[in-house]
C-alpha cells in the first residue's frame, strides 16, 4: 500500500481529487446557505427545509439511471457535464441575487437540479478512481476521499456563513467557481475513462439496471453490506439527531452544541489520515465488524449523562474509526467488481444506503417525544447493536483479509455464496 505522498505522484488521481475537494467544499457552502436564503425570502421553516430536501431528492432520483450511463458512456464526459451544469446553475443564482431578482422557485429549481448533477457525477467518479488508481493504492486513495469529505463538512458551514454575511449571492458565485475548477481539472485526466467495450446484443436501460441490482442481490457480501449500509445510516444518524435534540432540550448554548460537530469533524480528518495504516494492518472484514459495533459502547454514557462533552467524546471516537472502515471495505468492493458493472453496482448500493436516511430525524423525534431522553437513547443504542449483528454474523464479511491478500482471496470468481463485497455506510453526520 502506498502512502499519501506517493499518491500525489499520480497526476490523474490528483487532478480528480483536487477538483472534487474544491467542488465539494463549494457544495457544502451552498447546502449551508440554501435554507438561510429560503427562510430569509419567505420566513417559513418549511421552505428552509424544502431546499435541502430537494437537493437530496434530486440526487437520489438520479443515482440509478446515472449508474447505467456510467457503464455505457465515457465517464469523463459525464463528470464534466455534471460540473458544467453546476457552473451554470449556481452562476444563475449569483447573478439573480446580485440583481436583487432571486426567487424561491429559482432557488428550489437549482437545489433540485444540482442534486441531480451530484447523482450523475457519483457513479462515474468511483469508476474513474478504479481506472486511475492501481488496486494496491485504492485504500489510500479512498481514505483521501474520506478526508476530503470531512474537511468539506467541517469548513463548509463557517465559510458559507462568512460569505453569506458579506452578500447573499456570494456563496453561490464561489460555488460556481468551484465547479468551473473541477471542470478544468477533469479535462486534465489522461487515463482512458471510457467503459469496457461491449459487442453483445443491444440492451435496454432497464435490463442494464436489473443486471446491476441483480449482481448485488445474488452475492452474499454485496447483499449483506448493502442492507447494513441502509440500516446503519438510519440508526446511527438517529442517535446523533437524538443527542443534539437532547442537548437543545437541556438548554445548552448553540456554541457548545456546535463544538460537538466540530470535534467530530476534526476526528474524522484524523481518522482519514490514520486509515491507510489501520487498513494495512487489520483484516478488512474484522475492521468492518469493529466499526459496526463502535457506536454501541460509546452511546451508553449518553443514556445517563446529557452533556456536550460526553456527546463530543462519543461522536469523535466513533467517527475516528469510520474512515478506515469505509475506505477499506469500499476498496475491496471496487477491486473485485467487474469493471463493466461498476457504475450500476455503485449507484444501486448508494441509492439503497441513502434510502433510509430521511427517516433518521423522524425516529429521533418520535422516540424522544414518546419516552424521554434516557429511554430513547437506550432504545436506539439497542437498535445499533441489532444492526451491528448484520455484518458480524456474515462469514462473507468477516472473512475478507488484509489488502495484501485481496488478490489471492480471489476476484469476481470469489464472490459466491461465501464471499463478496459491499460498502460501509457513510452517514452525513459520520462520514460521507
Amino acid at each position: 500500500m502506498t502512502d499519501y505522498r506517493a499518491l500525489t505522484r499520480n497526476r490523474d488521481f490528483t487532478a480528480l481529487w483536487v477538483g472534487q475537494t474544491v467542488s465539494e467544499l463549494g457544495s457544502q457552502v451552498s447546502m449551508f446557505v440554501f435554507p438561510l436564503v429560503a427562510y430569509a425570502t419567505t420566513g417559513s421553516a418549511l421552505h428552509a427545509a424544502a431546499a435541502e430536501a430537494l437537493f437530496l431528492g434530486g440526487m437520489a432520483a438520479a443515482l440509478l439511471p446515472a449508474g447505467v450511463l456510467a457503464d455505457r458512456v465515457d465517464r469523463r464526459r459525464l463528470m464534466r457535464a455534471a460540473s458544467a451544469s453546476g457552473v451554470v446553475l449556481y452562476a444563475s443564482l449569483a447573478v439573480a441575487g446580485a440583481l436583487g431578482a432571486m426567487t424561491l422557485p429559482h432557488l428550489f429549481a437549482v437545489a433540485l437540479l444540482t442534486g441531480v448533477a451530484a447523482g450523475v457525477f457519483s457513479p462515474s467518479e468511483m469508476a474513474a478512481v478504479r481506472a486511475v488508481v492501481p488496486r494496491e493504492d485504492l485504500p489510500t486513495a479512498l481514505s483521501q476521499n474520506q478526508a476530503r469529505q470531512h474537511v468539506a463538512h467541517l469548513v463548509g458551514a463557517p465559510v458559507g456563513g462568512l460569505l453569506y454575511a458579506a452578500a447573499r449571492w456570494l456563496p453561490f458565485a464561489v460555488d460556481a467557481a468551484s465547479f468551473a475548477l473541477s471542470w478544468v481539472l477533469l479535462g486534465r485526466i489522461k487515463a482512458d475513462l471510457s467503459p469496457p467495450s461491449y459487442d453483445g446484443p443491444r440492451r435496454g436501460a432497464l435490463a442494464d439496471l436489473r443486471q446491476g441490482i441483480g449482481f448485488l442481490a445474488r452475492h452474499p457480501f454485496f447483499r449483506v453490506l448493502t442492507a447494513w449500509a441502509a440500516l446503519s445510516n438510519l440508526v446511527v444518524n438517529a442517535l446523533f439527531f437524538l443527542a443534539v435534540l437532547r442537548l437543545i432540550q437541556g438548554g445548552y448554548p448553540p456554541v457548545a452544541i456546535a463544538l460537538v460537530s466540530t470535534a467530530g469533524g476534526v476526528c474524522g480528518i484524523l481518522g482519514a489520515v490514520a486509515a491507510p495504516w489501520l487498513i494495512e494492518r487489520l483484516p478488512t472484514g474484522r475492521l468492518t465488524v469493529v466499526v459496526a459495533w463502535s457506536f454501541v459502547p460509546l452511546s451508553v454514557p449518553m443514556i445517563f449523562v446529557n452533556h456536550p462533552a460526553v456527546v463530543a467524546v462519543a461522536v469523535s471516537v466513533g467517527i475516528f474509526l469510520n474512515p478506515a472502515g469505509n475506505a477499506g471495505i469500499q476498496s475491496y468492493r471496487i477491486s473485485i467488481t467487474p469493471p463493466e458493472l461498476l457504475g450500476r453496482t455503485q449507484s444501486a448500493a448508494q441509492f439503497v444506503s441513502m434510502s433510509a436516511m430521511p427517516l433518521a430525524p423522524v425516529v429521533a423525534g418520535l422516540t424522544l417525544a414518546a419516552w424521554g431522553g434516557p429511554a430513547a437513547t437506550a432504545t436506539i443504542t439497542v437498535l445499533c447493536a441489532l444492526v451491528a449483528l448484520v455484518p458480524t454474523t456474515s462469514r462473507a464479511v468477516r472473512s475478507v483479509p488484509r489488502p495484501a491478500q485481496w488478490a489471492s482471496a480471489g476476484g469476481v470468481g470469489a464472490v459466491g455464496e461465501d464471499a463478496g463485497s459491499a460498502r460501509l455506510p457513510s452517514p452525513d453526520r459520520t462520514a460521507a
